[in-house]
Order: C-alpha cells, then structure tokens, then sequence
C-alpha cells in the first residue's frame, strides 16, 4: 500500500519539475524570436515611415516622427520624377515574362531529367549544375554583343527577358520534386496509352505545387530586382524597369529634389511591396502538398 501511494507523488513531482523546466524554456525562446523578429523587420518600418516624412530626419528620432510630419509627398514627387506607373508596367511585363519562360522551360527541362530514360542524362544534369556555378557577370559581355549587337534587341522587352529565360534552379526544384513521386502511376499512365506530355500536364503538374510556387517566387525576385541587365540594354527612359528607374533618379535628379531621402524610400517602398505581398499570399503553399491523395487507393 505505501508502494501505490509513493508513485503517484513521485509522478505528482516529476510533472511539476517538467512543468517549471519547460516554461522558463518557452519564455526564453519566444523573447528570442521577438527579438530577431525586431531586427528583421525594423529596416522596413524605417524604410515606410521615412518615405512619408515631409522633412528628412536621419537622426534615431526620425524612427519616431511627429505624426504632423508624416504625408505622401514622397510618393507623388517620385512618381512625378521617373513615372511610377509606366515603371511598374515594365517591371511587371519583364517579371513576367521571366516567370512564364522559367516554368515552362523548368517543368519541361525537369520532367526530362527525372522520368525520361535517354542517353548522357547523367551528364546533362551535370551540366545543369555547372551552370550553377557561373557567375552571370561573367556573361554579360558575350550576351551583350549577342543579344544587343547582333539580334539587335536592344530597349525591347525580348532582349531583357531572353538570358532569364532557363533558370537552371528551377530546372534542378523540378527534378527533384519529380524524382519523389511515385513510379507507378508515370508506368500505369503510359500503359493507358497516355503521352509523356499528358502524362506531364495532366498527372505530373498538378501534383507539384509546392514546387511551382516554390520556383514561381524565386523566379520574380531575381528579374523584379535586377538593375545591371536592364540597365545595359535599355537606354529609353519609357522601357526602364522600376530599379532602373529609380538608379537613375539616385544619379541624376536627386540632388535637385526638396527630400530626396524621402524620395528614394517612396520609391524603394513601391518596389519592395509586390514582393513582400506575394510572399504573405503564397508562404502557405510551400508546406502543401497532394502527392497523398494521389496514391491513395
């Protein structure tokens, strides 16, 4: 009897002592994520509260202004100075067409390399991952001269969208993905007599998702913040994209601007919000996935 009532104290104990160990833990962690989180995101609250500054405060106050200095001034004197809008739609035709030209080419690129049996797919992959490894300033100069030089497709959206359009990343996140899912049903699709593109767009596609996303956001934040090729091809002020844009404005008229401080950040506020917007839309995504549903039975 003293054996029965001995164990429950003893477990009446140890949960307690597990109680008061855990939670100085929580705390502590939760106090370190708030922490980083601070430092993470302090940049950008620096960055949207100095864009609506009237006068420019650089000093550790200007983090705290007088909400009577606070307007969007900024935003109509930068829009005024390099088009905002016309900006935006060349960044966005550019993004774009960099996205559609990285899906397609990746999903068909890694779809080959995953599920299709040919000869030197070993050494193709290989040479996916070279191209890793080169940097894209080393060819500049030969895709200038080509590109500019001899297509002549300079200030055009094909001249700035062409060395984009294969992304070895996305390439290599779809083979990969590829690679997971399950043989089956590649071998039972082909068996019904169903082509490798069908197989590719009715069977394959829909299963990854999470990779398509996953390339679709890597895809517009290279090309949505690119400035060097852009700026190399494009010489019109009507065909610039937003960081084009804005580099020139940081150049040449800044200095004769009122707040140029605030300017920039106006700028730099417009240009950060598509990306910071469909990241908050779409990190869902990335943990989702129906490859389940698709072997189940």
């Amino acid at each position: 009897m003293a054996t029965n009532v001995a164990a429950p104290s003893r477990e009446k104990r140890r949960r307690k002592a597990n109680a008061t160990g855990t939670r100085p833990r929580s705390i502590g962690s939760k106090i370190a994520l708030l922490i980083g989180a601070f430092a993470f995101l302090f940049p950008f609250y620096y960055m949207i509260i100095g864009s609506l500054q009237k006068q420019p405060d650089s000093s550790p106050a200007g983090a705290f202004p007088d909400p009577g200095n606070l307007s969007l001034h900024n935003y109509t004197a930068i829009n005024s100075a390099i088009s905002l809008g016309r900006s935006l739609v060349n960044s966005g035709i550019f993004t774009g067409g960099v996205i559609i030209c990285t899906t397609v080419f990746g999903l068909l690129a890694g779809y080959a390399l995953a599920r299709l049996q040919f000869r030197g797919r070993g050494s193709t992959f290989a040479l996916v991952l070279l191209v890793q490894v080169v940097p894209f300033q080393l060819l500049m100069i030969p895709l200038y001269v080509l590109i500019v030089r001899d297509y002549g497709l300079a200030d055009s959206y094909l001249g700035m969208i062409l060395p984009f359009a294969i992304n070895t990343s996305a390439v290599f996140i779809f083979r990969q993905f590829f690679l997971q899912l399950p043989a089956a049903m590649f071998e039972a699709a082909r068996m019904d007599g169903a082509s490798e593109l069908q197989i590719l767009f009715r069977i394959a596609v829909p299963l990854c998702k999470p990779a398509l996303f996953s390339v679709v956001l890597l895809s517009f934040t290279g090309p949505w913040n690119e400035f060097l090729w852009p700026f190399l091809v494009t010489k019109r002020q009507d065909m610039q994209p937003l960081a084009v844009s804005l580099a020139n404005y940081i150049s040449t008229v800044s200095s004769a601007a009122a707040n140029p401080f605030g300017a920039i950040l106006a700028g730099a506020c417009v240009l950060a919000a598509p990306a910071v917007a469909l990241y908050i839309v779409f990190q869902h995504r990335f943990t989702s996935t129906d490859i389940d549903s698709a072997t189940k039975g």
